[in-house]
C-alpha cells in the first residue's frame, strides 16, 4: 500500500509560481509511475502531468506545457510539480496519484491517490 501526501498549495497572483510536493510512504515508490491531476469546482478531474518510474520520461497536458514541470526524487520518495506563469484557470485542487503501469495510461489506472492540495490563482 502506498500513501501519498501533497503539500505546497496556496494562493498566488497570476504570473506567479508554486511548487507542489507529494511524499509517498513505503519503499516501493520507484515501482510506480506518478501523475498529477487537478479538479476545478464543477468540473471533472483532469490529467496534468506524469513521470515514468525512473524519471526518464515525462508527459504534460497541452494546457500546462511549457509552464509546469513534473519531476521526481526516488531517493526521497517524492514527486514534484513546478508551476510557473500561473493563470486563474489553473485554480483547482491538485492531486498526486500512482499507477503500477507505464506512463501514458488513463486516469482509471491510477490506484493510489493523495487527499489533494488547493491552488488558487488570483487575477
Amino acid at each position: 500500500q502506498v500513501q501519498l501526501v501533497e503539500s505546497g498549495g496556496g494562493l498566488v497572483q497570476a504570473g506567479g509560481s508554486l511548487r507542489l510536493s507529494c511524499a509517498a510512504s513505503g519503499r516501493t515508490f520507484s515501482r510506480y509511475t506518478m501523475g498529477w491531476f487537478r479538479q476545478a469546482p464543477g468540473k471533472e478531474r483532469e490529467f496534468v502531468a506524469a513521470i515514468s518510474k525512473d524519471g526518464g520520461n515525462t508527459y504534460h497536458a497541452d494546457s500546462v506545457l511549457g509552464r509546469f514541470t513534473i519531476s521526481r526524487d526516488n531517493a526521497k520518495s517524492t514527486v514534484y510539480l513546478q508551476m510557473n506563469s500561473l493563470k486563474p484557470e489553473d485554480t483547482a485542487v491538485y492531486y498526486c496519484a500512482a499507477t503500477p503501469y507505464s506512463i501514458g495510461v488513463g486516469i482509471h489506472a491510477y490506484v493510489h491517490w493523495g487527499q489533494g492540495t488547493q491552488v488558487t490563482v488570483s487575477s
